[in-house]
């Protein structure tokens, strides 16, 4: 089942989702106010990923009730290596003041050491970092647009079974054209237009406790053609809809069910390791051979975070609405599990 949500408020007068289910835009209203749950379990962030074929950052502002992080990541897809820094500022509580749309509203913050602002600048997105200590002694800073904004976007509003106040509301904006530049160290790199793209994973929401996902998004130019894709699961209610879309000129193509294959090896996930992508209708029929692993394991008392963020290429068949083919052939995108206590 597919369900397309209609226009209205996110959440009813109890706090729980008024609809669940997909959109291609933001037709919900996110209130804050609304939320009937406990401040602890509310989760906000904005995170950007930028790349071309070479290189990449990834920029994320967020706030998580009990603590909120300014985190960039420098991802080189020639050498095959990540450098990713977060430093963490405490109970925020909402104080971080994140905007209840994407489409509209700023978010700046800084702390000792570091600042990130996240703006909107005559129709395109402006996205600031500096971080004074990102890789030993050596700063970061980036200054980069995204202009170019496509039609469609994925949005989902999915519930929690075992909490009715528990839900999440995400957008992925993906392939965004994306100029600029960042500095790291005295070395300086920019993004061009025509083959650098931006995707925007936007996150509000109440979640429970103890989660795992997998969430994969890829962007680039096939045979002249912007495109996308976002794939994802494995949290909450999703019988009303997956976040599973292609993107081909802005124009969204609805999927069904998708399914990370990743390799095992004595007993765990061997992320790089060939992978494969499969789909219960036939349309998403593809092979991944990972570069790069962006991993990240914290735990701190009840807390616990493990990250794996594989980088690589892609290659396959995906079947549009229309019945026609999309062949993808070393198509860089990433594709990533990621286990929370939280």
């Amino acid at each position: 089942m597919q369900h397309l949500l209609s226009r209205g408020p996110l959440l009813d007068s109890t706090g729980a989702l008024s609809e669940a289910g997909y959109a291609t835009a933001l037709v919900k209203d996110y209130d804050r106010k609304a939320i009937r749950a406990g401040g602890l379990r509310i989760k906000e962030w904005d995170y950007y990923l930028i790349h071309n074929g070479r290189y990449g950052v990834a920029l994320t502002i967020a706030d998580n009730a009990y603590l909120g992080l300014l985190s960039a990541s420098f991802l080189d897809f020639e050498a095959k290596t990540e450098k990713t820094t977060s430093p963490m500022f405490w109970l925020p509580f909402g104080s971080t003041n994140f905007p209840a749309s994407s489409e509209s509203g700023d978010i700046v913050k800084s702390i000792p050491g570091a600042s990130g602002s996240f703006t909107h600048e005559n129709g395109a997105r402006r996205l600031k970092f500096h971080l004074a200590k990102f890789d030993g002694e050596q700063s970061f800073d980036c200054d980069i647009l995204l202009t170019d904004a496509p039609r469609d976007t994925m949005v989902i509003a999915t519930p929690f079974a075992e909490k009715k106040t528990a839900f999440y509301y995400n957008q992925k904006i993906i392939a965004m054209r994306a100029s600029g530049s960042f500095t790291i160290g005295g070395v300086t790199r920019s993004f061009d237009p025509a083959d650098s793209f931006g995707i925007l994973d936007w996150g509000r929401g109440v979640w429970t406790y103890e989660n795992t996902w997998y969430w994969g998004a890829g962007q680039g130019v096939v045979d002249g053609h912007i495109v996308g894709f976002n794939l994802g699961y494995g949290f909450g209610d999703v019988s009303a809809a997956s976040e599973n879309m292609v993107f081909v000129d802005g124009v969204a193509h609805k999927l069904d069910r998708v399914v990370f294959e990743i390799p095992m090896k004595d007993g765990k996930e061997d992320y790089l390791a060939p992978w494969r992508f499969t789909s219960n209708d036939g349309r998403f029929e593809t092979a991944f051979t990972p570069i790069l692993d962006r991993a990240a394991y914290t735990s701190v008392g009840p807390l616990l975070s493990d990250q794996h963020q594989v980088f690589g290429y892609m290659h396959g068949t995906i079947t549009l609405d229309d019945g026609s083919k999309l062949e993808l052939n070393h198509f860089l995108c990433f594709a990533e599990k990621v286990h929370n206590k939280w």
